[in-house]
């Protein structure tokens, strides 16, 4: 209740902006006005890639001052900067995963997902859900992948314990799929100490026969995370490997320049966006045929945080 814890959170939030970026970044500018940075392989366990000296993929979005940042990420004169970044990719993976008919039959639809998972679990027409509701849902779905539990999904939502609680209990009699998979994944992985991807990609859990309780939720929780994020990234970076090989008969001016998760940045000539933004959206979405349709949303402009969605 105090007012200063307020001020505190604005002074800690614009301290991190200005040490991780501000003072940073500029001192790893080259000689170009370029800054370049370091793409792990072999760091991240689930097989995205990661991104050091600076951390490009960290850089902030969800706040105003935060988006500032973005700004300074500008394409070179008579070039724009191409965003093209999966939809909902992790949730669709969970999907297949699960084979839950409920969820393939949304994405198969063209629903979107979270305003899917409001209705289902309000009991309401899918016009009629607030926005609310479907913020609630959104963190409902994503918390599932991570195990979140009642605890977390209280606080991230900013709801009651109960309310998260009831919720879950809804969540898992709508999409009894997911339940199954996540109860059957645990199983095998206690019995094969191993998870894997869609495409057979395996990452070991010693720890799921640990005998401290902690540890061994800990370990339960990220196998069934691996299989969706490890699949996720599997399908990136065969994406990657399609559109560098045919982006320069497209337009050989053009340079993929960063992966940032579920999304790849390309500084592309103004005039050849919309081509290649095309290229890039068809060779992505039809990398592998995973069972339901896989979209990619693409967006241009002069800097990382002003742009507008390219109609393909």
């Amino acid at each position: 209740l105090h007012p200063i814890i307020e001020l505190i959170e604005q002074y800690r939030e614009v301290a991190k902006l200005l040490s991780t970026y501000v003072e940073t970044i500029p001192e790893m500018i080259d000689a170009h006005g370029r800054v370049h940075t370091t793409y792990n392989q072999a760091i991240a366990a689930t097989g995205r890639l990661s991104s050091t000296d600076p951390n490009l993929q960290n850089i902030p979005i969800r706040t105003e001052l935060g988006r500032k940042i973005r700004r300074a990420f500008v394409a070179q004169a008579g070039y724009q900067l191409l965003s093209c970044d999966y939809s909902q990719i992790e949730l669709r993976v969970v999907a297949v995963l699960a084979k839950d008919e409920k969820m393939l039959e949304a994405f198969k639809r063209g629903d979107d997902i979270h305003t899917a998972t409001a209705a289902s679990i309000w009991g309401i027409k899918k016009d009629e859900v607030t926005k609310d509701q479907r913020r609630i849902a959104k963190a409902i779905n994503f918390g599932i992948i991570f195990g979140q539990g009642p605890h977390g999904l209280s606080m991230v939502a900013d709801i009651s314990y109960a309310d998260a609680k009831s919720f879950i209990d809804k969540y898992f009699t709508i999409y009894h799929g997911v339940k199954s998979y996540m109860d059957a994944t645990k199983e095998f992985v206690r019995k094969s100490g191993y998870a894997e991807t869609l495409f057979g990609r395996r990452r070991y859990f010693p720890d799921i026969q640990s005998p401290l309780p902690q540890l061994r939720a800990q370990a339960e929780r990220m196998a069934i995370n691996m299989p969706v994020q490890g699949t996720d990234a599997d399908l990136m970076k065969l994406a990657m490997i399609a559109v560098y090989k045919e982006l320069p008969r497209v337009c050989p001016e053009a340079k993929m320049i960063l992966q940032v998760h579920d999304e790849l940045v390309f500084e592309v000539p103004k005039k050849d966006v919309q081509r290649v933004a095309a290229f890039a959206k068809e060779t992505m979405e039809s990398i592998s045929r995973i069972g339901i349709p896989t979209v990619v949303e693409a967006r241009a402009g002069t800097n990382w945080a002003e742009m507008e969605k390219v109609v393909c």
